[in-house]
């Protein structure tokens, strides 16, 4: 595929470069699973040109007191995810990853993921800023 076309906050670099195939949406699920755990996006900026470098430069981080309670497995994920085409997840993968394993359970209801009133925030403040597409 060689369009560009995606939404700053989740399209992957191989999609600004004009040639990709369907892992570049596995780039994308990180990058929605980023936000919907702190509630901000991996990839930022004051403009789209902002953003789109970011995402070039791939470099994310796990900083912020959003993500102290957040598992090191999730973050595992996320980082197999927004990485490089040649080591990223497939869906099947990502599927089996044991962070996905352990909270695909039908009853949960001890493991429950805590999503923290700031990270709400968050999420609210970000889909005020900019509409999720």
């Amino acid at each position: 595929m060689a369009t560009r076309a995606g939404t700053p906050y989740y399209i992957s670099p191989e999609v600004l470069a004009g040639s990709y195939d369907m892992s570049c949406d596995m780039w994308s699920a990180g990058c929605m699973l980023y936000i919907l755990l702190c509630g901000y996006p991996p990839f930022y900026g004051d403009d789209n040109n902002e953003i789109l470098a970011m995402v070039q430069r791939g470099n994310f981080d796990f900083e912020g007191e959003e993500w102290d309670d957040i598992e090191a497995g999730a973050k595992d994920l996320i980082k197999k995810l927004i990485t490089r085409p040649e080591t990223r997840l497939t869906a099947d993968e990502a599927l089996q990853h044991r962070w996905m394993r352990k909270h695909s359970r039908v009853n949960q209801a001890e493991d429950n993921l805590k999503i923290r009133k700031l990270n709400l925030q968050n999420i609210k403040s970000f889909h005020k800023s900019e509409r999720l597409k």
